[in-house]
């Protein structure tokens, strides 16, 4: 064996072994404690002044600080929320508010939130709606691909279940603001969180 080749594989090794323990590093900063998030993506509230108690007006200098989409262009989807220090955060979409809510950097919980009644159009208290947590994108068209759809009343949302044909859904798909998690959120913005 020449010289050349014994450098070459002492290269090799060399790359190998930085190779190996920058893997460890990252994955070791990947983790965290509720086992979810992986801090890959974090969103900053991006309204100043959110009152709390009732919803914002949305408005077309607004954008969604998960996607940057305008969410005054999508009012039958959108949502907004509000924290204790006053801040808040305006979407485009129900699929973006999941995203916030486990990669935000406020370091304040939730007042209040808001989003879209998937059967009445109207905004409705979010804390107190019911998500149906669709996964079939092919028989849709959502704004960001996919949305898990919003009912102020269960009745409402087991309904929506029933009739959903493009996958076999249950009651088991249907989750309270205060359940959405990683795993939720990343059915639909698993690329931005």
């Amino acid at each position: 064996m020449c010289g050349h080749d014994v450098r070459a594989l002492d290269r090799r090794e060399l790359l190998g072994l930085l190779g190996t323990g920058a893997v460890v590093a990252v994955a070791g900063c990947a983790s965290d404690d509720d086992g979810g998030d992986n801090g890959a993506q974090a969103y900053d509230p991006n309204v100043e002044d959110h009152p709390g108690d009732e919803p914002i007006e949305f408005t077309d200098d607004q954008s969604c600080p998960v996607c940057a989409m305008t969410p005054s262009n999508y009012s039958q989807w959108y949502a907004q929320l509000a924290h204790e220090n006053g801040e808040g955060a305006v979407f485009d979409t129900t699929g973006c508010l999941f995203a916030y809510l486990v990669a935000n950097t406020a370091d304040s919980d939730v007042a209040g939130a808001w989003a879209v009644d998937s059967g009445t159009g109207d905004l409705v208290d979010a804390t107190d709606a019911h998500f149906v947590l669709i996964t079939d994108s092919t028989t849709i068209d959502d704004p960001m691909t996919i949305n898990p759809r919003t009912f102020a009343d269960e009745d409402d949302a087991l309904e929506f279940v029933e009739g959903w044909e493009p996958e076999e859904l249950t009651e088991d798909d249907i989750i309270e603001f205060d359940e959405i998690d990683y795993d939720a959120a990343s059915i639909y913005r698993e690329n931005r969180i």
